[in-house]
């Protein structure tokens, strides 16, 4: 646990509550922590499983962050450890709200206080039980609900039709452009990292191998389209998962086993979006796609799949296609390898202009502060 400075009893704080801080969940912690820059409240982060780490400390952009340490196998059940912990917790500050992340932490949060809790949804699917729906029902008068894409949203009025729209909202995730920007090397320093050659057109591609990101047609597309791509060109994908020997063999099947670099797992990988000429995403219904909005901070142009989030994120700056669709995909690949330095300038700053208006730190804050569920009748926040 780590403290900035003890706490008057009226002090105003906000608890933030985390499944865990693995994968982009860290970042998740800071994106809702720095909603309340500038303001009279201070946030207290609490992650559910994970060790305590410094770093994670430091990364989580709050005033005050406490490690539970929970196991997976802990937190099965009625979890009634942590309910008593966040019992006591809430016992300890003046809070006026909490923030939970995924559905976990929404029930130890909703049984374990009386506080108002905003329950903020990063997957789709999470209220299709007739148990969670219930659930929700129950605590309707004191939990709204955030999607991080109109996709999201979507999903849990549909599953939770009684509850007025107001009470289901979307906000969209969101990153510190300068900062991304400035981790970001350059093209070279990146293609050296990643062993790729300086002068190859390259469609850059980052997930899990998972059949929920598709890199089956990814791989489809891109060899439908190379006879007609720039000389030597490559499909780079960063990422590992169970589907790496499958994916290989496909790329040895249709005969572009070395246009095809797997680069495996790559540390603090947004570092090397510029290595990229393009980037696609071909997941199914991606609930949103934080590394599209990396790619477009990177200036690197920006296809991927018209459906879930992902249509959100790049419309009207990139090309969609339509979902699973290798010959749609290859027709779009082959139209971005076409652009000229120009179009390609345009592009770039067509996407930063998206990433300042939607996707920013500021521009989500300020959407925030506007939220129904956010603004009390007196149109006073919280």
């Amino acid at each position: 646990m780590s403290s900035a400075e003890p706490a008057s009893a009226e002090q105003p704080w906000v608890l933030q509550f985390c499944h865990g801080y693995d994968g982009p969940f860290l970042d998740c912690a800071r994106q809702y922590a720095a909603l309340f820059v500038d303001t009279p409240y201070k946030v207290c982060t609490v992650y559910l499983t994970g060790k305590p780490s410094m770093q994670v400390e430091q990364g989580s952009a709050s005033d005050e962050v406490i490690f539970l340490d929970y196991s997976s196998r802990e937190v099965r059940g009625l979890k009634l450890k942590a309910i008593r912990d966040i019992k006591r917790l809430v016992a300890q500050r003046n809070f006026k709200l909490c923030i939970a992340h995924r559905f976990k932490p929404i029930y130890v949060a909703l049984l374990g206080s009386d506080l108002p809790v905003i329950g903020v949804h990063h997957a789709f699917g999470d209220y299709q039980r007739r148990t969670r729906q219930l659930f929700a029902n129950f605590f309707s008068k004191r939990l709204a609900l955030l999607g991080v894409s109109n996709a999201v949203r979507n999903d849990m009025r549909a599953c939770l039709p009684s509850w007025p729209s107001e009470r289901i909202e979307t906000l969209y995730n969101r990153i510190d452009i300068a900062a991304v920007q400035a981790e970001q090397v350059s093209r070279e320093a990146a293609r050296a990292h990643l062993g790729l050659p300086q002068n190859a057109w390259v469609v850059g591609n980052v997930g899990r191998l998972h059949p929920d990101k598709d890199q089956a047609t990814l791989i489809r597309g891109f060899a439908q389209a190379l006879p007609q791509l720039p000389a030597g060109s490559l499909l780079a994908i960063m990422g590992s998962g169970r589907l790496e020997s499958a994916l290989k063999a496909l790329a040895q099947e249709l005969g572009v086993a070395e246009s095809v670099r797997f680069l495996g797992q790559v540390a603090n990988g947004r570092r090397y979006f510029k290595a990229f000429d393009l980037f696609a995403l071909t997941s199914d219904h991606e609930p949103f796609g934080m590394v599209l909005l990396e790619a477009m901070a990177a200036g690197v142009a920006v296809i991927g799949s018209d459906c879930g989030g992902g249509r959100e994120v790049i419309e009207g700056v990139g090309v969609l296609f339509p979902l699973a669709d290798a010959a749609a995909l290859a027709a779009a690949m082959r139209h971005m390898a076409g652009l000229d330095a120009e179009h390609r300038a345009l592009c770039a700053t067509l996407m930063l202009q998206r990433l300042e208006t939607l996707f920013s730190d500021r521009a989500v804050a300020e959407a925030f502060w506007r939220l129904p569920l956010v603004v009390s009748e007196q149109g006073q926040a919280l």
